[in-house]
C-alpha cells in the first residue's frame, strides 16, 4: 500500500514471480471488475473489501496474493481483512491526485516500510527474507 506513484506496482511485479504469487492490482480491478465504484471514501472502502475477497479466494486455492493498491485509511485497511502482510511503500510519489493525498492516514501497524532509501531490489529481498523467515517483528524500516 502507498500513495499514489510511490513504485507499489513496480514493486509487486518484481515480488510477485519470486513469490509465485498472483498480482492483483487495483488499477486492472477497478477498470475490469470494479467499473461500479468511484473514489468516495465509501468506495474505496468496498474496493478494499473486494479486494480481500479477491485475495482470500486465491490463497485459498493454495496460491499466494499480492494485493497492490493505496488503502489509504485505516477503514479501507479494516476493511481488506487481517490476515495479511502488510508492505507500506513510503516513497515520494512521481505524480500526486491530491484528493487521495488528502485522505491519506500512513499505517501505524506494518510489516515493512519501503523508504527512498534504497532501490527496490533491495527491498524485494528484504520483504522475501521476512517472508521465508515467518518473522513476527513489525514496523521493519532499514
Amino acid at each position: 500500500m502507498g500513495l499514489p506513484g510511490v513504485g507499489k506496482t513496480t514493486f509487486a511485479k518484481q515480488l510477485a514471480p519470486k513469490l509465485q504469487a498472483v498480482h492483483l492490482n487495483a488499477d486492472e480491478i477497478r477498470k475490469e471488475i470494479n467499473k461500479d465504484l468511484g473514489f468516495s471514501e465509501a468506495d474505496r472502502v468496498e474496493q478494499a473489501r473486494r479486494m480481500g475477497i479477491l485475495s482470500d479466494i486465491v490463497c485459498r486455492s493454495g496460491n499466494s496474493a499480492i494485493a497492490d493498491f493505496i488503502c489509504p485509511t485505516p477503514e479501507t485497511r479494516k476493511a481488506f481483512g487481517s490476515n495479511y502482510f502488510l508492505i507500506w511503500v513510503d516513497r515520494v510519489p512521481c505524480r500526486g491526485f491530491p484528493d487521495t493525498t488528502k485522505m491519506f492516514v500512513s499505517p501505524t501497524q506494518f510489516h515493512l516500510q519501503i523508504t527512498n532509501n534504497h532501490c527496490l531490489e533491495f527491498w524485494t529481498e528484504i520483504a522475501l527474507n521476512l517472508l521465508f523467515n515467518n518473522t513476527s517483528k513489525n514496523n521493519y524500516e532499514i
